[in-house]
């Protein structure tokens, strides 16, 4: 599949069948993200799969709440991914400072969608989610309270359809030559 092709293929599931994903699927996703580029090679995440099914129904369970629902769908999901950022190499974390930039977000983001693209590409389907109750999650998977939740990610076989047309700005409004006007 080519590139661009791929790319139009993967969005965002909110319905998911029971069906289990197979761990050699994973481990596929995984190594997409293991070749991921970042600043200096920090490579500044650890991603957390969560699979056991009542631990990830937890997890989904503080992706929401009585006045925020639009993440409820994350309990459909079979699998639950927490990307946690990790400490950057010394002189990264100094560019950042310099540079005012967080480069720890910019990677894992890069590191989430190759980990996305990957899926798309093996018939999975997911979602990032950035809003969730991180102290809680932070408890239920152990992770140390030091460390940061950068994003969620919901994976599983999809129980829907791609939307027919994926609604974008026009590619004149996203770009310019030479100055920002």
């Amino acid at each position: 599949m080519k590139f661009i092709e791929l790319s139009l293929s993967r969005f965002s599931v909110r319905k998911y069948t029971e069906q289990k994903v197979e761990p050699e699927k994973i481990e596929q996703c995984l190594k997409a993200v293991q070749i991921a580029p970042s600043a200096s090679n920090a490579q500044p995440w650890k991603f957390v799969i969560v699979d056991d099914p009542e631990l990830k129904n937890q997890v989904a369970r503080e992706t929401y709440n009585s006045v925020v629902s639009f993440n409820r769908f994350a309990s459909k999901a079979p699998i639950i991914i927490a990307i946690v950022m990790e400490k950057a190499g010394l002189i990264t974390q100094l560019g950042g400072k310099i540079k005012h930039k967080e480069f720890s977000l910019i990677d894992i983001g890069i590191a989430a969608e190759h980990f996305c693209l990957q899926a798309a590409e093996l018939g999975l389907g997911t979602c990032m989610l950035g809003w969730f109750n991180e102290r809680q999650i932070q408890k239920l998977l152990s992770i140390p309270k030091s460390k940061t939740i950068g994003l969620l990610i919901t994976l599983g076989y999809p129980d829907q359809k791609p939307p027919e047309e994926k609604r974008r700005k026009k590619i004149h409004e996203i770009f310019s030559y030479n100055s920002y006007e």
